[in-house]
């Protein structure tokens, strides 16, 4: 019989077949593929960050270079500039068919918000905002301040660490509405600023700028968990 000692450290997602165990979530049965979108921002930092971790990281700017992955990363930038591009070569319904087919997607900040369904109103860009409507949140653009008001802190997420995760936020969204299926696992002065749902893991802050490797361990663990369609 399993000790009760174990599973104290587990973290069950009900709305998935996702079990994560924080303090085992290190170790692979091999090295994963991860395929970061490089149609603008900081993707060269993802990378840099995936392959301490021993990760096959690589850019991604054609479908095919999704459909041979095994996990996506869409890093930060220009929200409304890397979702016109994904429009225009494809990478959008490839992005889609990843994430139905059960693959861990992460986005930092732009990629919080092309990740979600809703833009708050008045936050979004006019013309609209091209987004992918995977993960069932409203996300309020640059939620704290421009880019002169960025700064860097720390933020509690037990879940994936028993440790405060350094966090820079620069020009940052927030999520102010959130469907029964996301877990938050962070908040900022009250905001919710990490989260997940299933296969669909997105921060507001970046990580990957200020040496952090913990939010893209936690991510790559989510590599063959399972679908939650």
């Amino acid at each position: 019989m399993e000790s009760a000692n174990r599973w104290e450290n587990v973290v069950k997602y009900s709305h998935s077949n996702f079990l994560i165990n924080k303090d085992t979530y290190g170790a692979m049965p091999h090295t994963p593929k991860i395929a970061v979108v490089a149609m603008q921002g900081d993707y060269a930092k993802h990378i840099e960050m995936l392959r301490s971790l021993d990760a096959d990281a690589t850019t991604a700017r054609l479908p095919h270079e999704i459909e041979e992955a095994d996990a996506i990363v869409i890093p930060g930038g220009e929200s409304t500039t890397i979702g016109k591009m994904l429009v225009r070569y494809g990478m959008d319904d490839a992005i889609k068919k990843a994430s139905e087919a059960g693959k861990p997607i992460y986005g930092t900040c732009a990629g919080l918000i092309l990740l979600s369904q809703r833009i708050a109103a008045g936050t979004g860009e006019s013309g609209g905002q091209p987004t992918l409507g995977l993960l069932d949140v409203t996300v309020t653009r640059n939620g704290f301040g421009r880019q002169t008001d960025s700064f860097e802190t720390t933020v509690n997420a037990p879940e994936v660490s028993d440790t405060p995760l350094h966090a820079l936020f620069i020009r940052a969204p927030y999520i102010s509405e959130a469907g029964d299926g996301v877990v938050a696992l962070a908040k900022y002065e009250g905001k919710t600023v990490f989260v997940q749902q299933g296969n669909i893991l997105a921060t507001a802050f970046h990580p990957e700028l200020v040496g952090d490797a913990r939010v893209h361990r936690y991510f790559l663990s989510m590599i063959g968990q399972g679908s939650t369609r």
